[in-house]
């Protein structure tokens, strides 16, 4: 079938006897006409009927060879949450299997990923729960969202964006995890084309303009390589392609250039028969062309998390040209382009899957979940699995680690055990001592220095880059911060109780402590002395829960009184002067249970109304109010948090800062126009800085003064339209 060709139901029938000869075709036509039955009168945005849908999600699904049990909740996905279909219906019709597998795609499909922090990190351990119990149903929700995206044409803009960045943020990540690099790379490019149109445009006519040239390039290399192996009786595939434009684009992004100084956009493949062909082969291409130095990497001998194997070279090919070159065996290629769904194989009347350790990360995030109560904490653990690239090194015995790209000595030393990474002062790296902060290339072997007096340090959150390492830091250093609090809080309580003539400790014994306990849902002694030592009560309104009020007022010291009328009022000048500074913050965000809170917004991160939030209790400044995706959010203690909102009715009465990085050609009147953009879209720009770099390309960062992330948004865009302009993003520094 043509690349997005409408499938029929008999071509969905004929692609699934390619793979499985005795299916039940029969099957198939009940769940479609069951489909066609109860999504009757349903369009899609575009006018086409609704089953279509449902038809082209099962035909990628068959394309990938999975089993009729995924085939079939291809076609029926939608009809538990669109039709009055029901899950008993399903499961009538279907059997079992298939009816908890629709019910896993329509809990997905009822997720969004653009709400609070807490709603995302409940959906994603959702997703995860229903990964881990059936890998199918993230299967079938990707071929859903793929066949989205390839249709996003037909909604409005802002919703085509939203859809696209939950696709880059979620989707294509997990497709890359599952080593699915077709869909991976498809919905990268499918994404990049709504979240960036400017940029997609250029470079599809660039592209465009140069594969001629391109085309001739790849048939001669492709010629050279083929006889050079044949010399060798190395019998091989060759094929080269254009990297895809997402590739391209990250690439010109992370080096700051324009698409006419990233060379290596040509990359080839040789396919051999077997491990040992894989070598000579790279021996060949070495001996014709010379390797470019730290570009080879073995992903043969030491597979990525995904099960991805192949050795990666990049040599200078013909012309001065820097080529890319992957050489695999078949079975090799099979699992790079289909990942986990390369291991699905009929047997015995029924599919199994052979590699389960594809899919170890989600049993590893399972794990995670459970000890990670705080959301900001969970996602980052997320967004660290889904997106790191790997590193291997070795344990002095040998033993094989694997860690992600940037990794430090830090996070191998929690790799190895948690006492470990709490003692560790240093590592030795190849015998040669390195600080904490090195960090870890594959190959390296390692040895860390540990001792008995060391213990971790929130610096160390800034170098390790696991999600094991930084929840082991995190809980080390918040059980110091809750002991110092409690052994603060029973000092503050202590010192009060004395001054009306009561024992804390014979207080605690005699019970006394339960009323206040009780009214404030804490469950210890221990929880009501951490709370008076971050704050969050006050040892005056322990005092008088306890104390009966006639005991209150005749004992307490009339030099209290009057230090604490003068601290009351002195505490209310401060207030009232920072709230009368803050009013406009203040009108900006709602405090759970809080009225007349002092609000402030973290200068780290620079939140606008449209971001994720969190607020902290600052002592002495209110709540600080901090973007949910701010690392230093991170590293506060999640007992200081409170619930914050953006207050709809005045967000759009509010300004707040945020800063825009733009990367462009070095051209006269660069400022002059970038500036006109930003202020026909309504935005008062607080300050610019442009610097050039040696290759001629202009660095601009403005901070502007927005509404919210729909005015900056429309800023970023009206920035990308212009010529000349490379890239346009927000920046938090």
């Amino acid at each position: 079938m043509a690349k997005h060709e409408t499938p029929t139901l008999d071509m969905l029938c004929n692609q699934v006897l390619t793979y499985y000869p005795d299916v039940n075709v029969e099957l198939i036509r009940k769940a479609y006409d069951f489909a066609d039955r109860h999504h009757k009168g349903q369009t899609r945005a575009s006018g086409d009927p609704y089953i279509i849908h449902p038809t082209e999600v099962a035909y990628t699904l068959a394309d990938m060879k999975l089993d009729l049990a995924s085939v079939l909740t291809g076609l029926l996905h939608d009809t538990v949450e669109d039709t009055p279909a029901t899950q008993e219906d399903i499961k009538r019709e279907f059997g079992d299997e298939v009816a908890e597998l629709v019910e896993g795609v329509t809990k997905l499909s009822k997720m969004t990923f653009r709400t609070s922090e807490e709603k995302q990190a409940e959906n994603f351990r959702k997703m995860i729960v229903a990964m881990a119990k059936d890998i199918r149903v993230i299967l079938v929700k990707l071929a859903d969202r793929l066949n989205n995206m390839r249709t996003l044409e037909h909604l409005a803009d802002l919703k085509r964006k939203q859809i696209a960045q939950e696709t880059l943020d979620i989707y294509a990540p997990i497709a890359n995890r599952l080593g699915i690099s077709w869909i991976k790379t498809e919905l990268e490019d499918l994404c990049l084309r709504w979240i960036h149109p400017d940029v997609y445009s250029k470079l599809s006519q660039r592209v465009a303009k140069t594969r001629g040239e391109r085309e001739k390039f790849i048939d001669e290399v492709c010629e050279i390589i083929r006889e050079k192996l044949t010399d060798y009786d190395i019998k091989a595939d060759i094929q080269g392609r254009a990297k895809h434009f997402h590739s391209i684009f990250k690439k010109m992004e992370r080096r700051g250039v324009d698409y006419d100084q990233i060379y290596d956009v040509v990359a080839f493949r040789i396919v051999v028969e077997n491990i040992t062909e894989c070598y000579k082969a790279l021996g060949v291409i070495h001996a014709t062309y010379k390797p470019v130095p730290g570009r080879f990497k073995d992903y043969i001998a030491m597979p990525k998390a995904n099960n991805y194997q192949s050795l990666h070279t990049t040599v200078i090919g013909p012309y001065g040209e820097r080529v890319e070159i992957q050489i695999r065996t078949q079975e090799m290629n099979q699992v790079a382009e289909s990942g986990i769904a390369a291991h699905w194989q009929y047997k015995e009347g029924r599919f199994h899957t052979r590699a389960r350790e594809n899919v170890a990360w989600v049993s590893r995030l399972m794990e995670w979940q459970k000890d990670l109560s705080d959301p900001n904490e969970f996602l980052e653990t997320v967004k660290i699995d889904l997106f790191a690239e790997d590193v291997f090194v070795f344990t002095p015995k040998g033993e094989v680690k694997q860690l992600p790209y940037g990794a430090t000595c830090i996070d191998f030393a929690f790799a190895i055990h948690t006492e470990v990474g709490n003692k560790c002062i240093g590592a030795k790296v190849n015998g040669k001592i390195v600080p904490l902060k090195y960090k870890l290339k594959s190959g390296d072997t390692l040895e860390i220095i540990t001792s008995a007096t060391q213990s971790p340090s929130k610096d160390w959150l800034k170098i390790a880059k696991t999600s094991r390492a930084k929840a082991k830091i995190r809980a080390f250093i918040k059980k110091q911060e809750r002991d110092r609090a409690r052994d603060l809080g029973r000092e503050i309580l202590d010192k009060s109780f004395r001054r009306m003539e009561h024992s804390l400790n014979k207080l605690e014994k005699a019970g006394r402590l339960n009323n206040v306990m009780d009214s404030a849902a804490i469950r210890t002694p221990e929880e009501l002395y951490v709370a008076v030592g971050y704050g969050r009560m006050t040892p005056d309104d322990v005092v008088r829960r306890v104390l009966p009020k006639e005991e209150w007022e005749a004992k307490q010291p009339l030099l209290h009184k009057e230090e604490k009328a003068e601290e009351d009022k002195s505490f209310l000048k401060k207030v009232f002067r920072s709230a009368a500074r803050k009013s406009e913050a203040r009108n900006a965000i709602q405090v759970a249970n809080l009225d007349d809170v002092l609000i402030r917004f973290a200068k780290c991160c620079s939140p606008v109304p449209g971001d994720s939030i969190v607020g902290f209790i600052t002592r002495g400044r209110g709540v600080t109010v901090h973007a949910a995706s701010c690392p230093k959010a991170l590293d506060i203690e999640t007992e200081r948090r409170v619930d914050v909102r953006w207050n709809i009715l005045n967000k759009e009465s509010v300004r707040t800062h945020a800063r825009i990085r733009v990367l462009s050609n070095d051209t006269p009147g660069l400022l002059a126009m970038m500036s006109q953009t930003i202020a026909s879209c309504g935005v008062n720009i607080a300050s610019a800085n442009v610097r050039t770099t040696k290759d001629r390309k202009a660095v601009a960062t403005f901070d502007v003064e927005v509404t919210g992330t729909e005015q900056l948004n429309k800023v970023i865009s009206a920035l990308e339209a212009k010529k000349g302009v490379i890239t346009a993003q927000r920046t938090r520094s």
